[in-house]
């Protein structure tokens, strides 16, 4: 008997290529705006002065762990309602919303509790040898922060609701008036009102609290078959909540030891000299742009190999998952090519020697041919697998690759053969690409699905 191919079989597919783009195409709109709008606020800063930089830079990366942490939260919830949605277990799927908005808000109060309490002892803990002017704005900058982690998590654990929907356009529309708040704000505080650190800490304070706001508002108001009921937010369902976990506590170990080891690959980059360390950040920035077809592609794998798990239908969720491997590849391809291209305009707004500039065009050169070719398969493959419930795995992976392959590779390129910021960014991409090897042949040996979360 000659097997007709999944697609051909496949009368009623659970998302069409509209669906996919109605999907994609706002995911990329809203993390390309949130990446320009980075650009700008740190532009604004700059007008404050040097310590109210270095203040906010330094608060930014240690804001950095707890947004991880609110986003591995909420992607635990975000596995758990695609798979009720796909099950068609909307009353499930809606205690599992109310749960994540419950746990997210606790945690998080929690987590702003602590920085309110010891900001002080903390910052001088991590960043105890800075200027005493830098450190005062990092004490202004975190007290006023620590008041939107809240805010932050609930907005999460919302999106994290309407991206299992597939309805990313929200989150889309809600992210270009929180950041038009934010930015406006930002001109505000600092030009009108002369406010300092505070006249940039609080728009950030306000765009966040609006997105809660908006998204929470949505959750409960929408006329969606899974939405926020508050018989479950105000209620405890162990069971639900240790499978949540199940998947949030791997994602945020994967996530804190990426951090850890991103924090220690600065400091091997600052021996490298000065012209090495301008360029590795200049790249860094560059990277950050190039990233975002990986990095929008991410949840829409989980809403959809989450669905398809949930409907018990592993044939169509492997048809997806190659569906959207080659969509990120070709995608990734273009984006990366184009970033690339730009490059050397890029530059241009930039005050760098001839040889800062030629180092930043072989560093972006080398991350965006691995990032289109390779990271597909280590990044929003990986988040595919974890959809599937296939998370300790993965995250062993990930671990493993991060600290014995981009951290060791690190050391032994860049200092060993005195390869400098280059050997670090080839480490970078051994990493992606012996993780690609691994999820992909993980995928083909399906042992992803036999998992069964719902």
């Amino acid at each position: 008997m000659i097997k007709v191919p999944y697609a051909a079989e496949n009368r009623n597919p659970a998302f069409t290529n509209k669906d996919l783009r109605n999907m994609i195409i706002p995911l990329m709109i809203e993390q390309l705006l949130v990446m320009m709008v980075g650009i700008a606020d740190t532009i604004v800063v700059s007008y404050v002065g040097e310590s109210a930089v270095s203040g906010v830079s330094l608060v930014n990366s240690f804001n950095t762990i707890f947004i991880y942490l609110f986003t591995a939260l909420a992607s635990g919830g975000a596995v758990l309602i695609s798979q009720y949605i796909g099950n068609k277990a909307f009353e499930e799927a809606s205690e599992a919303a109310g749960q994540l908005l419950m746990i997210s808000t606790l945690f998080s109060v929690g987590v702003m509790m602590a920085a309110l309490v010891w900001n002080e002892t903390l910052l001088h803990l991590m960043f105890g040898t800075v200027e005493p002017a830098v450190m005062d704005a990092c004490v202004t900058y975190l007290r006023i922060s620590a008041y939107s982690y809240p805010a932050l998590a609930v907005y999460n654990a919302g999106a994290a609701l309407y991206r299992s929907l597939g309805k990313t356009g929200l989150t889309m529309n809600i992210s270009i008036l929180a950041n038009v708040i934010n930015v406006v704000g930002n001109v505000i505080g600092v030009f009108f009102l002369d406010a300092g650190v505070a006249g940039v800490a609080y728009p950030s304070l306000i765009s966040r609290a609006f997105s809660a706001a908006a998204i929470t508002w949505c959750c409960f108001r929408g006329n969606d078959s899974v939405r926020y009921t508050w018989k479950w937010i105000l209620s405890w369902n162990r069971k639900l909540l240790a499978a949540m976990m199940g998947i949030a506590v791997p994602n945020g170990i994967e996530n804190g030891i990426f951090q850890f080891i991103k924090v220690a690959l600065s400091s091997i980059v600052s021996l490298f000299g000065t012209y090495q360390i301008a360029a590795n950040g200049i790249a860094q920035s560059i990277w950050s742009l190039a990233a975002l077809i990986g990095v929008s592609m991410g949840p829409v794998f989980i809403t959809v190999i989450g669905q398809c798990m949930g409907a018990g239908d592993t044939g169509q969720a492997e048809w997806y998952f190659k569906k959207l491997m080659k969509q990120t590849i070709w995608l990734s391809v273009i984006w990366n090519g184009l970033i690339l291209a730009a490059t050397p305009l890029i530059l241009k707004g930039y005050e760098v020697t001839a040889e800062t500039g030629q180092m930043v065009l072989w560093l972006v050169m080398i991350h965006n041919l691995f990032n289109a070719l390779a990271f597909p398969f280590s990044g929003p493959l990986s988040s595919g697998l974890r959809a599937a419930g296939d998370v300790k795995f993965t995250m062993l992976v990930s671990v493993g690759a991060t600290v014995f392959v981009r951290l060791v590779f690190s050391v032994i390129f860049g200092i060993w053969l005195n390869m400098g910021v280059i050997g670090i960014a080839f480490a970078m991409c051994l990493d992606w690409v012996i993780r690609a090897v691994i999820f992909w042949y993980r995928f083909k040996l399906g042992m992803w699905k036999q998992f069964r979360l719902v």
